[in-house]
């Protein structure tokens, strides 16, 4: 299969090998949507997405799980389920996924998150709190709804004391609002478009949605499918810049047949997918859909000018862990100042890992 590919920057370096790999029939199917936090003291503990034949209900489609690491390359999976969806609250019966983790004012932690209930409810954000990173609890309420759905929410903490944020946003698409592109019924993904968009709240429970958009997708050809996720780095002064990494997919060739998502066919808690979630999953994932991770600038956090691709995978026909899919990363600071980016990763026969990348200067990030 052939589909152009943009060359990446040299502004990040790939590691070599995978940070993690499903390992357990909690995870062994797929793993996604890293967050990495530095535990106090030492160490990082890594959120991920996954989903095994160990998950805890039949029609489950994906649960938070951890791993632990003392350098930062090498992770050991934690024992357990650190935050499951539940069945019986229908905004979040499904799947939770693409967490997102700050600290909060009385010395806990919160998550937000990617919450999915029935393919013809909306997904929304919500959130956990937990004291020690390992036991969550689910919050009550909805932190942001809206649009025909909300996804991949990363959280920034800004300079006033308030929270921020950013995640992508589900909308219609038509062939005016998609800017030329025109609306192609058989990719799967013609009808909607993810762009991004945030939302600020004084006490981190209670958001309020901001004017306008931080990223509109479809802008050029590597974004044609959506954009999936955005982490932000605030500037460490004021004579620096925002920074945002996000991940866009490029759409299949025209007249290619997707399968559907399991996650977005009402109809597969009775046809059997809710059974084999992940390979009808994957299956979506494979048929011609591409992923890459790109970068965006901006004086105030709001409006932002897009950048160079800085990860990406070389194709179909690479034998590369990150080939088809370089998307959801997660940042974090060195201690020489520079960054690392962890970032789900698929490779040609459908393997998901979590992959990484450190940039050569920290002026390059902010």
């Amino acid at each position: 299969m052939s589909v152009s590919n943009p060359r990446p920057s040299e502004e990040w370096r790939k590691e070599p090998g995978s940070r993690l790999r499903g390992s357990r029939p909690l995870d062994q199917l797929k793993i996604q949507a890293p967050c990495v936090v530095a535990v106090p003291g030492s160490g990082f503990r890594l959120f991920y997405t996954a989903i095994g034949p160990a998950k805890p209900f039949s029609v489950c489609q994906g649960y938070i799980l951890s791993a632990f690491s003392d350098d930062g390359l090498t992770f050991h999976p934690e024992p357990g389920i650190r935050l499951p969806p539940t069945p019986e609250v229908p905004h979040r019966a499904l799947r939770i996924l693409a967490p997102t983790i700050n600290r909060t004012a009385d010395g806990r932690w919160r998550m937000y998150f990617e919450s999915r209930g029935a393919a013809d409810r909306p997904t929304v954000i919500g959130s956990a709190v937990s004291d020690d990173m390992l036991n969550w609890e689910h919050e009550p309420g909805i932190r942001l709804e809206g649009f025909r759905g909300l996804g991949g929410p990363r959280h920034v903490c800004l300079p006033d004391g308030r929270s921020r944020l950013y995640c992508f946003a589900v909308e219609s698409c038509t062939e005016d609002t998609a800017e030329g592109i025109p609306d192609d019924g058989d990719s799967g993904t013609g009808q909607t478009r993810h762009s991004v968009i945030s939302a600020v709240s004084d006490d981190g429970v209670q958001f309020e949605f901001e004017a306008g958009y931080r990223l509109r997708d479809r802008r050029f050809e590597y974004d044609s499918a959506g954009i999936t996720a955005a982490d932000v780095i605030p500037p460490r002064s004021e004579q620096s810049q925002w920074t945002m990494y996000f991940s866009a997919w490029q759409n299949v060739p025209q007249g290619t047949h997707v399968p559907p998502h399991p996650s977005q066919d009402p109809d597969a808690a009775n046809n059997g997918l809710s059974q084999d979630f992940a390979a009808a999953s994957i299956a979506s994932d494979l048929a011609g859909f591409r992923s890459r991770i790109f970068t965006a600038r901006s004086a105030d956090g709001l409006n932002w000018d897009r950048g160079a691709c800085v990860v990406a995978g070389a194709g179909y026909d690479s034998d590369e862990f990150d080939a088809v899919h370089a998307e959801d990363m997660s940042l974090i600071r060195l201690d020489n100042g520079t960054y690392r980016m962890y970032y789900a990763a698929c490779d040609s026969q459908g393997n998901w890992t979590i992959g990484s990348a450190t940039n050569d200067r920290s002026d390059r990030v902010h």
